[in-house]
């Protein structure tokens, strides 16, 4: 995309594997709130998961470029990947500050991993640092989110409903975004539950990264769950 990048979108997790449901998200998301670009981070060493049914990282961010081909404003950052060790988010968004000097940064989670933010390194610093952008899930309500956070933080909570104008907001200090969609009921779980049973993972992923797992023989046989 040419021209200065002025609202980029983070979209961090450990993607095994990336999937449709992801890029419906990352597309209602930037179409939305006008994103330049979104960065697909993938994780090196997810902090609050077990490894032991997590691919490599070297496959998982090959999953996300063959996912995000199609898409020109999408983009595979190996920000994560490249240090190997446990990544945390607040070490991504300064590097992404400085790689994208000026830009307004907004970090897109599910309501599911934003529940959990408490429990993330130095939370408080990453919310007074960009914008969030919390996307529902199924069995999750948006305003659940307001139950984990302090009074002073609940008052930075915007729910994104009929009328709201993104520009409006922009260049104001960071607030949280509470954004509802038709989410696809779609789960890299399930996902990897299902080639451990050896059954068909079509039209749950890209053909592209169909076509790498079955290579590759992902999620089989001790590789995953």
């Amino acid at each position: 995309m040419g021209g200065k990048i002025k609202k980029i979108g983070l979209f961090g997790g450990t993607f095994n594997p990336i999937h449709n449901g992801h890029l419906k998200v990352a597309e209602e998301v930037g179409r939305f709130f006008e994103l330049d670009k979104i960065l697909f981070i993938p994780s090196y060493l997810p902090p609050h998961k077990s490894t032991r049914d997590i691919a490599s990282a070297t496959d998982r961010l090959k999953m996300v470029e063959l996912a995000l081909q199609p898409f020109s404003q999408f983009e595979a950052s190996s920000l994560e990947v490249e240090r190997p060790e446990t990544s945390y988010s607040v070490i991504t968004l300064e590097k992404v500050k400085k790689i994208y000097s000026g830009a307004e940064i907004f970090f897109i989670v599910g309501i599911d991993a934003f529940l959990e933010i408490k429990t993330w390194r130095e939370y408080e610093r990453i919310l007074s640092s960009c914008s969030f952008i919390v996307v529902s899930r199924p069995g999750y309500e948006l305003e659940q989110a307001k139950e984990v956070l302090a009074p002073d933080w609940k008052e930075k909570m915007v729910i994104v409903g009929p009328g709201f104008k993104p520009d409006e907001e922009r260049g104001k200090e960071p607030k949280i975004y509470l954004f509802p969609m038709n989410s696809l009921d779609i789960s890299a779980s399930e996902i990897r539950r299902r080639r451990q049973r050896g059954e068909s993972i079509s039209g749950l992923v890209p053909e592209a990264v169909e076509k790498y797992i079955l290579e590759r023989n992902l999620y089989r046989y001790g590789e995953g769950k």
